[in-house]
Parts: structure tokens; C-alpha cells; sequence
């Protein structure tokens, strides 16, 4: 999600809610391979078993393949390609959810970034590729800072995207995909043209569930999961491998694990976020952190005076201040 789930969102929800995947926000190609280094902010990921996942979006295959070994070398255990983002700018680009118009590139897109995997499990170098200078620097010394030594193999490549453009589309546009033998789609529910209103389409999901099915892809669905309950309702009736929760997080990493926080808890680990952030993201935005603290803040007694002091912090000190 992109502005929410960044290097501290990430940890906090792998501690305190424990899902079996995370991913990080989605990182444009074209930036990476035009060495703006400001991007795999992004990447910055902290040490953990959970599996975690790069996302990467754009339009130019050929920058899928280079930024394929960025994710390779820090570590990721797996890339998963963004074509649903509905936000006008990337759509204009012929990215994100401006795929499903153009099945040819996205298939191009699938095959080129598990090329760059593939070339890079045998033993190509990321200074082998055309990466400028300052983005492999970023990348040897965050492998440096956590020691990390990348085991060469192959990582899954997988895509999340949407049930159409402005119209529904599911049985060819997944159809397309499946062509390129991504490891899993997640899919949400509703069309670009409906971003996030209204319900998501979980029939679609289902028919194309059954469509993935008869390949060796897996399927998540993606729309409106707000507890595990409705997880487990979801994949019961529709026949997906697992579901993706984005939104029913914010704040809320307990519903991974249908934990019941205390206003203590949520204090607690308001502040431990907001900690984790300027431990692993120094050069972060901190006021972008109100956000967050307004979403853990929901719930608790007296909680728009908290929110009304809260939208003026601008240290970890200000949160503990007001939240202890």
C-alpha cells in the first residue's frame, strides 16, 4: 500500500500480527533504473522468517529485468508485479491497472522480470546489468548494514491486478497472465474505473479461481476482508488459496490473528511504530507517521483529543509525551 506500508508498518505488522506474507509498497522500475535512490526506501525491510515480498510497477519490461537483481541481492524472497493500482498518474504511463489494456506487455513484463532472476540465479552480478552506480552503492551497503548474502536461486515471480479496466474483463485478462506462469495472482474485486467503491466482485474471483486452478498458479483474492472470519468464509466459498487484508490493518495489526488489543496495547505499540520507523527509515518523513497514530487511536476513550494532538508531532518524543 503505497505511503502506508513501509519498513516500520511492515515489522510492526510481522511482530504483533504475524500474516504469512508481507510486501513492500510498490517501487517504480523506471526510477531504479534511472538511479533515484530515494526509491528503495521502499526495500528497506527488517530480519525476519516471514517470507517478504519486493513489488515492483512500470511500463518498460527491459527495466523489470535490472531492477529484478536489486531485489535478488536485498534479499527479498520473492517479486510480485503491480498491475492494478488505479492512481491516475501511474495508469497514464501504461502501468499498474493500464496493463490489463495492453496483455501483450504485461506478459513481456512476466517473462522479463523472471529473466532477470533467472540470469542472476546463475551467476550474473548486478554490476553486470546496466544499473547506474549510486542505486548498486545503496544496494551493497544495505546488504552490508544487515549482513545480508543473498543465496542464488530462483524467487517467484507473481502479479496482483484487478477484475477489468472499465468493464469486466476476468477470463481473458487472466488468461493472458497465465501465459507468462506467474506463481500465484492476487485479485482484487472491483474494476479500475471503481478504485475502491462499492463491493468487490468475489464471483469474478471465484470464476477465475477456477480458471487458475487448472495451471500450477495460485490465487489470492482481495477486496474488503475486514477479520478472519471473512477470510476463511471468502476462501471456503470461492475457492482461493488465501486472501490479501490491506485497508482492516491500518492501525490494526491484530487482524492477522483476531488479537483484542488493549488501549494499552494500542498505545504501546503506536509508539513502538513510530520508534521502529525512525530506527530503520532515519531519512523518513516522520509527520507521515499521524496517520498511522490516528488509525491506532480508533477505539480508545477520549480519542479525538489524541488525534487532535497527535496531528502535531514531529519526533518519538512528541508520541511519548502524549501517549504515556
Amino acid at each position: 500500500m503505497d505511503g502506508v506500508s513501509d519498513a516500520a508498518f511492515r515489522y510492526i505488522m510481522d511482530v504483533y500480527g504475524k500474516p504469512s506474507l508481507l510486501f513492500t509498497e510498490f517501487t517504480p522500475v523506471e526510477g531504479i533504473t534511472h538511479g533515484a535512490t530515494k526509491l528503495l526506501m521502499a526495500f528497506i525491510h527488517h530480519k525476519t522468517e516471514t517470507p517478504t515480498i519486493a513489488q515492483l510497477y512500470g511500463s518498460h519490461a527491459e527495466d523489470f529485468y535490472s531492477s529484478a537483481f536489486v531485489a535478488c541481492e536485498m534479499g527479498f524472497d520473492g517479486i510480485d508485479i503491480n498491475m492494478g493500482c488505479p492512481d491516475k498518474s501511474v495508469v497514464k504511463r501504461g502501468a499498474g491497472a493500464g496493463l490489463i489494456l495492453n496483455p501483450p506487455l504485461a506478459i513481456e513484463i512476466i517473462k522479463q522480470t523472471k529473466k532477470g532472476i533467472y540470469d542472476w540465479s546463475e551467476g550474473k552480478n548486478i554490476g553486470d546489468t546496466n544499473l547506474p552506480a549510486d542505486i548498486i552503492a545503496y544496494v551493497n551497503e544495505f546488504k552490508k548494514k544487515l549482513s545480508i548474502v543473498p543465496k542464488k536461486r530462483l524467487l517467484p515471480v507473481s502479479v496482483k491486478t484487478r477484475i477489468g479496466f472499465d468493464k469486466i474483463v476476468t477470463g481473458s485478462w487472466i488468461a493472458s497472465i497465465l501465459e507468462a506462469e506467474p506463481v500465484n495472482i492476487s485479485i482484487h474485486g472491483r474494476t479500475l474505473v471503481q478504485m475502491y467503491t462499492g463491493q468487490p466482485d468475489w464471483e469474478e474471483i471465484g470464476k477465475a479461481t477456477v480458471l487458475i486452478h487448472k495451471t500450477n498458479t495460485s490465487v489470492l483474492g482481495n477486496g474488503n476482508i475486514h477479520s478472519l472470519a471473512e477470510a476463511d468464509e471468502k476462501i471456503k466459498r470461492y475457492g482461493v488459496d488465501g486472501v490479501l487484508i490491506g485497508r482492516a490493518a491500518y492501525g490494526n495489526p491484530w487482524v492477522f490473528n483476531d488479537g483484542q488489543p488493549t488501549e494499552t496495547d494500542k498505545k504501546r505499540v503506536a509508539i513502538e511504530h513510530c520508534e521502529k520507523f525512525a530506527e530503520l527509515t532515519p531519512d523518513g518523513h516522520f509527520v507521515s507517521l499521524r496517520k498511522h497514530l490516528a488509525w491506532y487511536m480508533r477505539g480508545i476513550e477520549n480519542s479525538h483529543i489524541l488525534k487532535m494532538q497527535l496531528m502535531q508531532i514531529n519526533s518519538v518524543e512528541d508520541v511519548r509525551n502524549i501517549l504515556s
